[in-house]
Protein backbone atom coordinates (compact mmCIF):
# COMPACT_ATOMS: atom_id res chain seq x y z
CA UNK A 1 0.00 0.00 0.00
CA UNK A 2 1.36 3.36 -0.93
CA UNK A 3 0.95 6.65 0.87
CA UNK A 4 -0.91 9.76 -0.11
CA UNK A 5 -2.61 12.77 1.47
CA UNK A 6 -5.14 11.43 3.94
CA UNK A 7 -7.49 14.39 4.21
CA UNK A 8 -10.81 14.59 2.40
CA UNK A 9 -13.64 12.15 1.96
CA UNK A 10 -12.60 10.33 -1.16
CA UNK A 11 -10.96 6.90 -0.97
CA UNK A 12 -9.31 7.44 -4.32
CA UNK A 13 -5.64 8.18 -4.45
CA UNK A 14 -5.31 11.84 -5.43
CA UNK A 15 -2.83 12.94 -8.04
CA UNK A 16 0.27 14.63 -6.80
CA UNK A 17 2.48 16.96 -8.74
CA UNK A 18 5.53 15.25 -10.14
CA UNK A 19 8.87 16.64 -9.17
CA UNK A 20 10.51 18.66 -11.91
CA UNK A 21 13.57 16.96 -13.26
CA UNK A 22 15.73 19.83 -12.10
CA UNK A 23 14.84 18.87 -8.50
CA UNK A 24 16.44 15.47 -8.91
CA UNK A 25 19.84 16.16 -7.49
CA UNK A 26 23.09 14.74 -8.69
CA UNK A 27 24.90 11.96 -6.91
CA UNK A 28 27.50 14.32 -5.49
CA UNK A 29 24.89 16.75 -4.16
CA UNK A 30 22.94 14.07 -2.31
CA UNK A 31 26.05 12.40 -0.95
CA UNK A 32 27.31 15.75 0.33
CA UNK A 33 23.96 16.52 1.95
CA UNK A 34 23.84 13.17 3.71
CA UNK A 35 27.48 13.33 4.75
CA UNK A 36 27.13 16.88 6.08
CA UNK A 37 24.03 15.98 8.09
CA UNK A 38 25.65 12.87 9.56
CA UNK A 39 28.84 14.77 10.40
CA UNK A 40 26.82 17.47 12.16
CA UNK A 41 24.95 14.85 14.16
CA UNK A 42 28.18 13.12 15.13
CA UNK A 43 29.48 16.39 16.53
CA UNK A 44 26.34 16.82 18.63
CA UNK A 45 26.36 13.27 20.02
CA UNK A 46 28.15 12.25 23.17
CA UNK A 47 31.37 10.29 22.90
CA UNK A 48 30.75 6.78 21.67
CA UNK A 49 27.20 7.34 20.40
CA UNK A 50 28.39 8.29 16.94
CA UNK A 51 29.80 4.78 16.57
CA UNK A 52 26.24 3.66 15.75
CA UNK A 53 26.20 5.70 12.54
CA UNK A 54 27.25 3.16 9.95
CA UNK A 55 25.27 3.67 6.72
CA UNK A 56 27.36 2.60 3.74
CA UNK A 57 27.33 4.06 0.25
CA UNK A 58 26.86 1.65 -2.65
CA UNK A 59 27.26 2.08 -6.39
CA UNK A 60 24.37 1.23 -8.65
CA UNK A 61 26.55 -1.45 -10.22
CA UNK A 62 26.97 -3.19 -6.85
CA UNK A 63 23.23 -3.27 -6.20
CA UNK A 64 22.40 -4.38 -9.73
CA UNK A 65 24.80 -7.28 -9.23
CA UNK A 66 23.21 -8.10 -5.86
CA UNK A 67 19.76 -8.41 -7.46
CA UNK A 68 20.88 -10.08 -10.71
CA UNK A 69 20.06 -6.88 -12.59
CA UNK A 70 16.78 -6.47 -10.69
CA UNK A 71 15.40 -9.70 -12.03
CA UNK A 72 11.68 -10.36 -11.60
CA UNK A 73 12.25 -13.43 -9.46
CA UNK A 74 14.10 -11.24 -6.92
CA UNK A 75 11.11 -8.89 -6.54
CA UNK A 76 9.52 -9.25 -3.10
CA UNK A 77 7.22 -6.24 -2.88
CA UNK A 78 6.21 -2.80 -4.06
CA UNK A 79 5.14 0.36 -2.22
CA UNK A 80 5.01 4.12 -2.45
CA UNK A 81 8.79 4.36 -2.72
CA UNK A 82 9.12 1.80 -5.48
CA UNK A 83 9.99 -1.84 -5.88
CA UNK A 84 11.72 -3.94 -3.24
CA UNK A 85 14.13 -6.70 -4.24
CA UNK A 86 15.87 -9.43 -2.31
CA UNK A 87 19.58 -9.38 -3.00
CA UNK A 88 22.95 -10.64 -1.82
CA UNK A 89 25.88 -8.25 -1.50
CA UNK A 90 28.93 -9.71 -3.20
CA UNK A 91 31.34 -7.91 -0.87
CA UNK A 92 29.94 -9.37 2.37
CA UNK A 93 27.63 -12.17 1.18
CA UNK A 94 24.89 -10.50 3.25
CA UNK A 95 21.26 -11.02 2.22
CA UNK A 96 19.51 -7.64 2.04
CA UNK A 97 16.34 -5.92 0.88
CA UNK A 98 16.94 -3.25 -1.77
CA UNK A 99 14.33 -0.57 -2.43
CA UNK A 100 14.60 1.25 -5.74
CA UNK A 101 12.98 4.67 -6.02
CA UNK A 102 10.33 4.85 -8.73
CA UNK A 103 11.13 8.17 -10.40
CA UNK A 104 7.48 8.44 -11.48
CA UNK A 105 6.13 7.40 -8.07
CA UNK A 106 4.76 9.31 -5.10
CA UNK A 107 7.87 9.43 -2.96
CA UNK A 108 10.75 11.54 -4.13
CA UNK A 109 14.21 12.74 -3.38
CA UNK A 110 13.22 14.51 -0.16
CA UNK A 111 11.75 11.34 1.35
CA UNK A 112 14.85 9.41 0.28
CA UNK A 113 17.09 11.86 2.16
CA UNK A 114 14.85 11.82 5.24
CA UNK A 115 14.90 8.04 5.38
CA UNK A 116 18.68 7.82 5.06
CA UNK A 117 19.19 10.40 7.79
CA UNK A 118 16.59 9.00 10.17
CA UNK A 119 17.72 5.38 9.97
CA UNK A 120 21.38 6.34 10.07
CA UNK A 121 20.83 8.09 13.41
CA UNK A 122 18.10 6.02 15.06
CA UNK A 123 18.82 2.52 16.31
CA UNK A 124 16.51 0.20 18.25
CA UNK A 125 15.65 -3.53 18.15
CA UNK A 126 12.19 -2.62 16.83
CA UNK A 127 13.37 -0.35 14.00
CA UNK A 128 14.60 -1.84 10.74
CA UNK A 129 18.36 -1.55 10.20
CA UNK A 130 19.58 0.52 7.25
CA UNK A 131 22.66 -1.09 5.72
CA UNK A 132 23.30 1.72 3.26
CA UNK A 133 22.10 3.70 0.27
CA UNK A 134 22.89 4.56 -3.34
CA UNK A 135 22.62 8.03 -4.90
CA UNK A 136 24.29 7.20 -8.18
CA UNK A 137 23.34 9.61 -10.97
CA UNK A 138 19.55 9.78 -10.91
CA UNK A 139 19.24 6.38 -9.19
CA UNK A 140 18.02 6.32 -5.56
CA UNK A 141 18.16 3.04 -3.66
CA UNK A 142 17.99 2.03 0.00
CA UNK A 143 19.57 -1.13 1.37
CA UNK A 144 18.09 -2.75 4.51
CA UNK A 145 18.48 -5.89 6.50
CA UNK A 146 16.25 -8.57 4.97
CA UNK A 147 13.11 -9.33 6.99
CA UNK A 148 12.32 -12.91 6.12
CA UNK A 149 8.62 -12.97 7.04
CA UNK A 150 7.53 -9.89 5.13
CA UNK A 151 5.09 -7.38 6.59
CA UNK A 152 2.37 -7.70 9.21
CA UNK A 153 -0.14 -6.98 6.45
CA UNK A 154 1.01 -10.17 4.67
CA UNK A 155 -0.06 -12.20 7.72
CA UNK A 156 -3.37 -10.49 8.49
CA UNK A 157 -5.16 -9.72 5.23
CA UNK A 158 -6.09 -11.62 2.07
CA UNK A 159 -4.33 -14.78 3.16
CA UNK A 160 -4.14 -17.79 0.85
CA UNK A 161 -5.73 -20.95 2.28
CA UNK A 162 -2.39 -22.61 2.97
CA UNK A 163 -0.86 -19.70 4.90
CA UNK A 164 -0.46 -20.04 8.66
CA UNK A 165 -2.69 -17.74 10.68
CA UNK A 166 -1.23 -15.65 13.49
CA UNK A 167 -2.17 -17.00 16.90
CA UNK A 168 -3.09 -14.82 19.88
CA UNK A 169 0.31 -14.87 21.58
CA UNK A 170 2.14 -13.94 18.36
CA UNK A 171 -0.25 -11.05 17.75
CA UNK A 172 0.37 -9.64 21.22
CA UNK A 173 4.15 -9.92 20.81
CA UNK A 174 3.98 -8.10 17.47
CA UNK A 175 1.77 -5.35 18.93
CA UNK A 176 4.05 -4.88 21.95
CA UNK A 177 7.18 -4.79 19.80
CA UNK A 178 5.74 -2.24 17.38
CA UNK A 179 4.70 -0.08 20.34
CA UNK A 180 8.24 -0.24 21.74
CA UNK A 181 9.64 0.98 18.43
CA UNK A 182 7.24 3.92 18.54
CA UNK A 183 8.11 4.59 22.17
CA UNK A 184 11.78 4.87 21.22
CA UNK A 185 10.96 7.47 18.58
CA UNK A 186 8.76 9.48 20.95
CA UNK A 187 10.62 9.20 24.25
CA UNK A 188 14.24 8.27 23.57
CA UNK A 189 15.10 10.14 20.37
CA UNK A 190 16.16 13.74 20.94
CA UNK A 191 14.39 15.65 19.55
CA UNK A 192 11.43 13.27 19.41
CA UNK A 193 10.44 11.81 16.06
CA UNK A 194 6.86 11.56 14.77
CA UNK A 195 6.67 8.49 12.55
CA UNK A 196 3.60 9.72 10.62
CA UNK A 197 3.04 6.58 8.53
CA UNK A 198 2.37 3.74 10.95
CA UNK A 199 0.42 0.95 9.24
CA UNK A 200 0.52 -2.83 8.96
CA UNK A 201 2.49 -2.80 5.71
CA UNK A 202 5.25 -0.76 7.42
CA UNK A 203 5.70 -3.27 10.26
CA UNK A 204 8.15 -5.87 9.01
CA UNK A 205 8.64 -9.27 10.64
CA UNK A 206 11.90 -11.12 11.16
CA UNK A 207 12.56 -14.59 12.50
CA UNK A 208 10.22 -15.49 15.34
CA UNK A 209 7.82 -12.76 14.13
CA UNK A 210 10.02 -10.07 15.65
CA UNK A 211 8.50 -6.74 14.48
CA UNK A 212 10.41 -3.71 13.19
CA UNK A 213 9.09 -0.38 11.97
CA UNK A 214 10.21 0.54 8.44
CA UNK A 215 9.73 3.29 5.83
CA UNK A 216 10.74 6.56 7.50
CA UNK A 217 10.41 8.83 4.48
CA UNK A 218 7.48 10.72 6.04
CA UNK A 219 8.96 11.00 9.56
CA UNK A 220 9.14 14.45 11.10
CA UNK A 221 11.02 15.87 14.06
CA UNK A 222 8.49 16.52 16.81
CA UNK A 223 7.76 19.75 18.67
CA UNK A 224 10.35 21.00 21.15
CA UNK A 225 10.31 23.60 23.89
CA UNK A 226 6.95 25.34 24.31
CA UNK A 227 5.65 24.15 20.95
CA UNK A 228 2.69 21.78 21.08
CA UNK A 229 2.66 20.60 17.48
CA UNK A 230 4.38 20.66 14.11
CA UNK A 231 2.46 22.20 11.23
CA UNK A 232 3.03 20.30 8.01
CA UNK A 233 1.41 19.16 4.79
CA UNK A 234 -1.05 16.35 5.52
CA UNK A 235 0.51 13.09 4.36
CA UNK A 236 -0.03 9.52 5.40
CA UNK A 237 -2.31 6.62 4.52
CA UNK A 238 -6.07 6.92 4.40
CA UNK A 239 -7.68 5.17 7.36
CA UNK A 240 -4.70 5.57 9.68
CA UNK A 241 -4.51 9.39 9.95
CA UNK A 242 -5.60 11.01 13.20
CA UNK A 243 -8.70 13.16 12.53
CA UNK A 244 -7.22 16.38 13.95
CA UNK A 245 -4.11 16.01 11.79
CA UNK A 246 -6.17 15.33 8.66
CA UNK A 247 -8.27 18.44 9.30
CA UNK A 248 -5.63 20.95 10.44
CA UNK A 249 -2.19 19.65 9.45
CA UNK A 250 -1.13 19.99 13.10
CA UNK A 251 1.03 16.96 13.84
CA UNK A 252 1.76 15.71 17.37
CA UNK A 253 3.04 12.55 19.01
CA UNK A 254 -0.60 11.67 19.71
CA UNK A 255 -1.15 11.49 15.93
CA UNK A 256 1.08 8.40 15.94
CA UNK A 257 -0.82 6.97 18.92
CA UNK A 258 -4.05 7.14 16.91
CA UNK A 259 -2.40 5.31 13.99
CA UNK A 260 -1.12 2.67 16.40
CA UNK A 261 -4.66 2.19 17.70
CA UNK A 262 -5.84 1.46 14.15
CA UNK A 263 -3.04 -1.09 13.69
CA UNK A 264 -3.90 -2.72 17.03
CA UNK A 265 -7.54 -2.98 15.93
CA UNK A 266 -6.40 -4.68 12.71
CA UNK A 267 -4.34 -7.15 14.76
CA UNK A 268 -7.29 -7.95 17.03
CA UNK A 269 -10.10 -8.03 14.47
CA UNK A 270 -8.37 -9.14 11.29
CA UNK A 271 -10.16 -6.31 9.46
CA UNK A 272 -8.49 -3.71 7.24
CA UNK A 273 -8.32 -0.05 8.21
CA UNK A 274 -10.34 0.72 5.08
CA UNK A 275 -12.23 -2.06 3.33
CA UNK A 276 -14.71 -1.08 0.63
CA UNK A 277 -15.74 -4.70 0.17
CA UNK A 278 -17.58 -4.55 3.50
CA UNK A 279 -21.20 -3.51 3.76
CA UNK A 280 -22.17 0.13 4.26
CA UNK A 281 -21.12 1.42 7.68
CA UNK A 282 -18.28 -1.07 7.95
CA UNK A 283 -15.85 0.39 5.41
CA UNK A 284 -13.88 2.28 8.07
CA UNK A 285 -12.53 0.08 10.85
CA UNK A 286 -12.60 2.73 13.58
CA UNK A 287 -16.15 3.83 12.69
CA UNK A 288 -17.25 0.19 12.84
CA UNK A 289 -15.53 -0.45 16.17
CA UNK A 290 -16.63 2.65 18.11
CA UNK A 291 -20.24 1.56 18.80
CA UNK A 292 -19.01 -1.89 19.85
CA UNK A 293 -16.55 -0.39 22.34
CA UNK A 294 -19.52 0.81 24.40
CA UNK A 295 -20.75 -2.70 25.22
CA UNK A 296 -18.20 -5.20 26.43
CA UNK A 297 -20.68 -8.01 25.79
CA UNK A 298 -19.96 -7.41 22.10
CA UNK A 299 -16.17 -7.51 22.45
CA UNK A 300 -15.96 -11.18 21.52
CA UNK A 301 -17.78 -10.35 18.27
CA UNK A 302 -14.82 -8.14 17.34
CA UNK A 303 -12.23 -10.92 17.58
CA UNK A 304 -10.69 -12.06 14.30
CA UNK A 305 -12.62 -15.15 13.12
CA UNK A 306 -9.26 -16.59 12.07
CA UNK A 307 -8.45 -17.00 15.76
CA UNK A 308 -11.29 -19.57 15.88
CA UNK A 309 -12.10 -18.57 19.44
CA UNK A 310 -8.60 -19.39 20.66
CA UNK A 311 -7.80 -16.33 22.74
CA UNK A 312 -8.10 -15.34 26.43
CA UNK A 313 -11.35 -13.44 26.97
CA UNK A 314 -9.77 -11.17 29.55
CA UNK A 315 -6.79 -10.49 27.31
CA UNK A 316 -9.05 -9.56 24.40
CA UNK A 317 -10.97 -7.16 26.64
CA UNK A 318 -7.79 -5.46 27.82
CA UNK A 319 -6.27 -5.20 24.32
CA UNK A 320 -9.49 -3.73 22.89
CA UNK A 321 -9.61 -1.25 25.77
CA UNK A 322 -6.10 -0.08 24.84
CA UNK A 323 -7.10 0.25 21.18
CA UNK A 324 -10.22 2.20 22.15
CA UNK A 325 -8.15 4.70 24.13
CA UNK A 326 -5.68 5.14 21.27
CA UNK A 327 -8.36 6.02 18.70
CA UNK A 328 -10.14 8.60 20.85
CA UNK A 329 -11.31 11.58 18.77
CA UNK A 330 -9.62 14.06 21.11
CA UNK A 331 -5.81 13.69 21.12
CA UNK A 332 -5.59 14.75 24.78
CA UNK A 333 -7.69 11.70 25.69
CA UNK A 334 -5.23 9.29 24.09
CA UNK A 335 -2.58 7.66 26.29
CA UNK A 336 1.15 8.17 25.98
CA UNK A 337 2.82 5.43 23.96
CA UNK A 338 4.84 4.49 27.07
CA UNK A 339 1.59 3.53 28.83
CA UNK A 340 0.52 1.51 25.80
CA UNK A 341 3.85 -0.34 25.92
CA UNK A 342 3.33 -1.17 29.61
CA UNK A 343 -0.12 -2.64 28.96
CA UNK A 344 0.83 -4.61 25.84
CA UNK A 345 4.10 -5.89 27.29
CA UNK A 346 2.10 -7.38 30.12
CA UNK A 347 -0.37 -9.02 27.71
CA UNK A 348 2.47 -10.38 25.58
CA UNK A 349 4.13 -11.87 28.67
CA UNK A 350 1.08 -13.99 29.54
CA UNK A 351 1.38 -17.54 28.26
CA UNK A 352 -1.75 -18.66 26.45
CA UNK A 353 -2.13 -22.31 25.49
CA UNK A 354 -5.26 -22.87 23.41
CA UNK A 355 -5.20 -26.56 24.28
CA UNK A 356 -5.75 -25.83 27.98
CA UNK A 357 -8.14 -22.87 27.61
CA UNK A 358 -11.77 -22.90 26.53
CA UNK A 359 -12.65 -21.77 23.03
CA UNK A 360 -14.47 -18.41 23.08
CA UNK A 361 -17.63 -17.64 21.15
CA UNK A 362 -19.71 -14.57 20.40
CA UNK A 363 -22.08 -15.23 23.31
CA UNK A 364 -19.31 -15.06 25.89
CA UNK A 365 -18.27 -11.75 27.35
CA UNK A 366 -14.93 -11.13 29.04
CA UNK A 367 -14.82 -10.28 32.70
CA UNK A 368 -14.24 -6.67 33.62
CA UNK A 369 -10.69 -5.99 34.77
CA UNK A 370 -9.91 -3.23 37.19
CA UNK A 371 -8.86 -0.02 35.50
CA UNK A 372 -5.98 2.13 36.56
CA UNK A 373 -4.84 5.66 35.88
CA UNK A 374 -1.66 6.01 33.95
CA UNK A 375 0.93 8.69 34.68
CA UNK A 376 -0.59 10.72 31.86
CA UNK A 377 -3.97 10.74 33.60
CA UNK A 378 -5.62 8.40 31.10
CA UNK A 379 -7.49 5.24 31.97
CA UNK A 380 -5.95 2.11 30.54
CA UNK A 381 -7.68 -1.14 31.37
CA UNK A 382 -4.74 -3.19 32.45
CA UNK A 383 -3.90 -5.91 34.92
CA UNK A 384 -4.96 -5.82 38.55
CA UNK A 385 -2.51 -4.91 41.30
CA UNK A 386 -0.40 -8.07 41.50
CA UNK A 387 -0.34 -8.35 37.73
CA UNK A 388 0.85 -4.78 37.32
CA UNK A 389 3.85 -5.54 39.49
CA UNK A 390 4.91 -8.14 36.96
CA UNK A 391 4.65 -5.83 33.95
CA UNK A 392 7.85 -4.28 32.70
CA UNK A 393 8.66 -1.59 30.21
CA UNK A 394 11.11 -3.04 27.74
CA UNK A 395 13.01 -0.39 25.77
Amino acid sequence: MGWFPCSGKSNKKPKLKKQPTDQIHSKSTDNLKIKAALDAKKESLKDGESDHIAAQTFTFRELAAATKNFRADCLVGEGGFGRVYKGRLESTNQVVAIKQLDRNGLQGNREFLVEVLMLSLLHHPNLVNLTGYCADGDQRLLVYEFMALGSLEDHLHDLPPDKKRLDWSTRMKIAAGAAKGLEYLHDKANPPVIYRDLKCSNILLGEGYHPKLSDFGLAKLGPVGDNTHVSTRVMGTYGYCAPEYAMTGQLTLKSDVYSFGVVLLEILTGRKAIDNSKSAGEHNLVAWARPLFKDRRKFSQMADPMLQGQYPARGLYQALAVAAMCVQEQPTMRPLIADVVTALTYLASQDYNPETHPVQNSRMSPSTPRSRRTDSGKRLNNASGSERDQSRRVN
